[in-house]
């Protein structure tokens, strides 16, 4: 069996290259179960979580491969004043043997995976994250995300790289960009999660023709990211929704444009559109993440205008 010196850069590279592979396949959320299987590592297989958040497969040393976060999990991760990530202890010892391989893996500049969950048994893959900040009597490491293309630099010369000030600024700028793409795959997967990954309209459930709609875009300052504020609809319906061909009033009737209803334009104007003329759209379990009727009632005042 190889040195443990001579494991941990190339079952990490692996790691990078086989996680750039399922997202090629799956998209950038990928499911527990998935992750759990792992890959194939000169003959051995490395699972990439454990019910453990920090997790180290048995043929590394020291330092962990992945960090994990779940929808239900214990630990509060954010994102603090600086935008890096805020990473939880495991417990409450410093001088766990988890928290000990993620401080080493912050003297040494080695590079992490990062887990972030989304909804039950889905996870949105970030890699290459650092820790790069330790606060004890917080309980909490700061992590960064980085951009791949520096991943050689950063494993072959840790020492140098992390003290290199356009490293901190690329990192923080990269960090930045995941907050908001979690911000937008989080709603996504939280909206489908809760109307079983259909289509609100029309009953679609295949994942990949699916969006979140906003009832409220989220560029204004009501278009939170919220269930209530999201609609499970497929491509087609999200761009006629979108595009005021449709309308879905506060007690969650659809309604079609009246010049729309008068037009004729073959079966996929029939079916797919004017069909649902005074249908009731599906609503999420549980009710309680039904749409907002404030915010439907003021969609629906625009979609009157048309």
């Amino acid at each position: 069996m190889p040195e443990p010196a001579n494991i941990d850069h190339p079952l990490r590279l692996a790691a990078f290259e086989w996680l750039s592979k399922q997202t090629q396949i799956h998209g950038d959320v990928l499911s527990r179960e998935l992750l759990a299987k792992g890959f194939i590592f000169r003959g051995e297989r490395i699972p990439l979580v454990s019910p453990q958040g920090i997790f180290k497969p048995r043929i590394l040393p020291e330092i962990p491969l992945t960090i994990t976060t779940t929808p239900e999990g214990p630990y509060d991760d954010s994102f603090g004043p600086d935008d890096l990530l805020l990473y939880r202890y495991r417990g409450t010892d410093p001088n766990h043997r988890d928290n000990k391989g993620l401080r080493k893996a912050m003297m040494e500049g080695t590079p992490l995976i990062y887990f972030h969950g989304v909804v039950p048994g889905k996870y949105l893959a970030i890699w290459p994250v650092y820790i790069v900040g330790d606060i004890p009597d917080q309980l909490t490491f700061k992590v960064a995300a980085d951009d791949s293309a520096y991943l050689t630099t950063s494993m072959t010369a840790p020492s140098e790289h992390a003290a290199d000030t356009g490293a901190d600024i690329r990192r923080a700028y990269i960090t930045t960009a995941v907050r908001h793409r979690l911000h937008q795959r989080g709603f996504r997967e939280r909206v489908l999660y809760a109307y079983r990954e259909q289509c609100a309209c029309c009953k679609l459930r295949h994942p990949e023709l699916l969006d979140a709609a906003h009832i409220i875009e989220d560029r204004l300052p009501e278009g939170v990211p919220e269930v209530r504020n999201g609609i499970s609809l497929c491509k087609l319906h999200h761009a006629a929704f979108d595009a005021y061909f449709l309308g879905i009033r506060p007690d969650y009737v659809i309604e079609i444009r009246k010049d729309v209803l008068d037009e004729e334009d073959g079966p996929m104007l029939i079916h797919g559109v004017k069909d649902l003329n005074n249908r009731k759209i599906i609503l999420p379990s549980p009710a309680t993440l039904s749409p907002d009727p404030e915010l439907l009632e003021r969609r629906y005042e625009e979609f009157r205008y048309f």
